[in-house]
């Protein structure tokens, strides 16, 4: 058998103080001394506390128990005035709103751009709740016709609401990128339709001061009512037409038999502005200028021509009259 050279068991002094390098009983006696300092603890009486609320010695109200139970809050460590050896977040990698979108999205699925990617394109989103689906909306491009819907306020008794669409405020066919616009102001204002009403509600279509090139097509106008949510098509209580030109009439005769006869009786036609304040409360209702001042032509005319019909009537009834001596 072979015999392993023995091997003194010697404790460093600077660990375990007191002990030493001469033999292996020293070492023990050093060992078996740290054993026992671990093995003592501090005990602390607990001072005698009576129960009664008198300010006796040792009682609850004592003033010397008052005094040993402060805490110095001056001299308590915060979170400020520690040291930053637990901030150890600072020194990891955090990853990029690039990566996290990348691998939070599937392959299937439409990933959104970055803010950074949406300054340089010069967009500026807005999520827009359209029945189960959410559809975003390029917010910066249709700026200059968000005014094409606003809220009128209120008619009856309860929440309904009175939608106004203002067509003299939609883009101009002629423009480059018409269709662009036109997708998105498609669903703004459905979207918008949609926060806006809660109950009831009327439609005052603002139809005057508007040229061919801002009239919406048919299509888009049918596209408008397909995708409105059954709820709106059920609680639109008036479609109200303001100032109707020659081409809305004839397109609603020619359409009249594809559409139902209920939304049919829904459609109104008002030819002035005080026609409609005898419908509508015009209190918060928003009528642009160019609508007031096409008003103010068109009832200018109706009149020179009521008044010029009322004198031909007058004459012809004269005339009707016999003679008499």
């Amino acid at each position: 058998m072979i015999e392993l050279p023995e091997e003194d068991i010697q404790l460093d002094e600077d660990i375990f103080p007191g002990t030493s390098g001469e033999g292996q009983s020293g070492s023990v006696r050093g060992y078996a001394g740290l054993e026992a300092g671990r093995k003592m603890k501090k005990k602390l009486a607990a001072p005698e506390i009576s129960l009664n609320l008198d300010h006796a010695e040792g009682s609850l109200l004592s003033d010397e128990l008052d005094e040993s139970t402060e805490l110095d809050l001056d001299d308590m460590d915060t979170p400020s005035d520690n040291s930053n050896e637990f901030e150890w977040e600072d020194d990891l990698p955090r990853p990029k709103r690039t990566e996290v979108l990348q691998k939070g999205t599937g392959s299937g699925s439409v990933q959104e751009n970055p803010a950074s990617e949406e300054r340089e394109e010069g967009r500026r989103w807005r999520v827009f709740r359209i029945g189960d689906q959410d559809h975003r909306v390029d917010m910066k491009a249709i700026e200059p016709y968000k005014r094409v819907i606003s809220h009128g306020g209120y008619y009856g008794d309860g929440l309904n609401a009175i939608i106004v669409f203002a067509v003299c405020y939609m883009p101009e066919s002629s423009q480059p990128n018409y269709r662009y616009l036109m997708d998105n102001l498609f669903k703004y204002v459905i979207g918008t339709l949609e926060m806006l009403v809660a109950e009831n509600y009327m439609i005052v279509y603002l139809n005057g001061a508007t040229s061919r090139k801002k009239m919406p097509s048919v299509g888009w106008l049918k596209k408008c009512y397909q995708q409105i949510d059954r709820r709106l098509r059920k609680n639109l209580r008036s479609l109200i037409i303001v100032h109707p030109s020659w081409f809305i009439r004839t397109l609603l005769a020619l359409t009249k038999p594809f559409i139902s006869s209920k939304f049919s009786q829904k459609i109104r036609f008002v030819f002035s502005l005080t026609d409609l304040s005898e419908l509508v409360p015009m209190e918060y209702v928003a009528i642009p200028d160019c609508i007031k001042q096409f008003d103010e032509g068109t009832s200018s005319k109706s009149r020179h021509r009521h008044d010029k019909e009322t004198h031909i009537n007058v004459e012809i009834a004269a005339a009707a009259l016999p003679e008499t001596e």
